[in-house]
């Protein structure tokens, strides 16, 4: 179903382990080609909750990555991880460029973060890790606590326990060619005088 579909894959120090590990497998499973972009150098960190899990090989730098290169992105959630890409003004510009190219995204836990960074949620429908309530609203955003939630190629669930649901309908959105209205959502999200960092 994924066959020749090129995903990356965006996690930075601190990731939840089994949020970036089981959706590759997925989508691995599927015929995709999955390559984890990072700012850190050879290996980034997983978590377990609170506690260290395995490192995960870098297979693209972030310096380097080129969002053109990929058909579609997967952010994994843990708390660090999304922190630290927020902040990173690469990542806030890597990851708005799939949202402006119309391209199918797939967010989880507190992945939402470096959305509402990259000033992509407005007026969109989503679900996250029940901390992000406020903050997603706040960015203008519909937040709803469900298993899992498709708006316009952009796919979310709230936490590990879900990763089921959310690895069908990401399947699903990366197999199709192009999302429209993920695009007009993107420019539709820009407001006067506003820009994303970076």
């Amino acid at each position: 179903m994924l066959n020749g579909r090129n995903i990356a894959i965006l996690a930075a120090e601190g990731f939840e382990l089994a949020e970036l590990v089981e959706p590759r497998k997925a989508l691995d499973a599927q015929g995709a080609q999955t390559r984890v972009v990072s700012p850190a150098k050879g290996t980034v960190q997983g978590w377990k909750h609170f506690e260290k899990a395995d490192r995960v090989a870098v297979d693209v730098a972030l310096d380097e990555a080129d969002a053109r290169d990929f058909d579609a992105l997967l952010l994994p959630g843990g708390v660090a991880n999304p922190d630290q890409l927020r902040i990173n003004p690469k990542a806030v510009r890597f990851v708005r460029a799939f949202f402006e190219a119309g391209k199918p995204v797939a967010v989880i836990c507190h992945g939402p973060w470096t959305l509402i960074e990259a000033d992509v949620v407005r007026g969109r429908t989503i679900t996250s890790w029940p901390s992000l309530k406020t903050d997603l609203r706040n960015a203008g955003a519909n937040w709803v606590d469900e298993e899992v939630v498709v708006d316009r190629g952009l796919v979310s669930s709230r936490k590990p326990d879900d990763i089921p649901a959310f690895n069908r309908r990401m399947i699903e959105e990366f197999g199709q060619a192009g999302h429209s209205g993920q695009a007009r959502a993107a420019r539709s999200a820009e407001r006067p005088g506003s820009r994303p960092s970076g």
